[in-house]
């Protein structure tokens, strides 16, 4: 079978090839025979019924400095001309992002989107996780101060973050004495138009953050992301350390086990979770990122394993 696939993604320039998940997918992609376009959000329209998108179509190759190069551009009916799209544009989750998934929900399941595009849309990283109440640490999500006031009163150590962030961006942690919560509360007011998500510390972080991925709702691999001495963020964006590990205990089981059936329902079929000692923190659908730094450590080879999922669905 040799499929169009069309990488919906940021400038491919830009990428670390050791390190992006949509490289390792696009490689995965070009070994089975599949044609690879590649095309930025911003080049994603809706007419008349139709998607299109000014594409190019691409080459890659683990070398780097000379990763890719490209074709000639074209308008393409992603409809039509398309059997597969990887919804890859790093997040935020913003109403760009919210925009494309309508986008494209008028060609999926027809091209088929990974993720599916409506499912994106309605399981943001940090609401989507509130499903599973019994899973996730103590949570607030809030603009108000005395409800903020009150649930450190309570866990007297607490996380404050931007309800769409990512990357670590705008985490802090406030301890039961700290006298800037006010000015941060004021700060995440006056900057975000909604509300932001505050939880329990969690002291098991500084053991690490596991990321954990899931492939049509079955866990395949996981890394460790240990945060650096003095710091409470384990992204590897802000300095985090990925570490060979596996899901060890009974727990982690569990959580696969629970949110499995409804990422097979919803179509989430790469999905990547963290896991901070025995509670499941973020579920991440828009962007899951992590397959390299597990197959160089253990050999699971999370590409493979998801473009076999792919064909399936096909």
């Amino acid at each position: 079978m040799s499929l169009m696939v069309a990488l919906q993604m940021d400038p491919i320039e830009l990428i670390d090839i050791n390190g992006d998940s949509s490289f390792a997918l696009g490689l995965e992609a070009s070994r089975r025979g599949h044609k690879l376009l590649h095309y930025d959000v911003n080049d994603l329209s809706f007419q008349d019924g139709r998607v299109t998108a000014y594409a190019r179509g691409l080459t890659l190759k683990h070398e780097m400095g000379n990763h890719f190069s490209f074709g000639e551009e074209v308008k393409i009916d992603l409809g039509e001309e398309a059997d597969v799209i990887l919804m890859r544009q790093d997040p935020p989750f913003h109403m760009g992002y919210i925009t494309a998934t309508h986008i494209l929900e008028h060609i999926h399941p027809k091209t088929l989107v990974v993720n599916d595009p409506a499912s994106v849309r309605n399981a943001p990283e940090k609401i989507f996780l509130t499903r599973f109440l019994d899973l996730m640490p103590p949570t607030l999500i809030t603009r108000n101060r005395r409800d903020v006031e009150e649930f450190r009163l309570e866990h007297k150590d607490i996380i404050v973050k931007p309800l769409y962030g990512n990357g670590g961006a705008g985490v802090f942690r406030i301890r039961h004495n700290d006298q800037n919560l006010n000015s941060l509360i004021e700060m995440f007011q006056e900057f975000y138009p909604e509300a932001f998500i505050v939880q329990k510390f969690l002291p098991e972080v500084a053991q690490g953050d596991k990321r954990i991925i899931l492939v049509d709702g079955e866990a395949v691999g996981a890394i460790n992301r240990v945060p650096q001495a003095g710091e409470v963020r384990s992204n590897m964006h802000v300095g985090g350390v990925a570490r060979k590990t596996e899901m060890t205990t009974a727990r982690e089981i569990q959580i696969c086990e629970a949110i499995g059936p409804t990422l097979r329902e919803l179509g989430l079929l790469f999905v990547g979770i963290d896991v901070i000692g025995d509670y499941l923190t973020e579920i991440n659908v828009t962007s899951p990122t992590g397959i390299q730094e597990i197959r160089r450590f253990d050999g699971t080879d999370i590409a493979k394993i998801l473009w076999d999922a792919i064909e399936r669905k096909l």
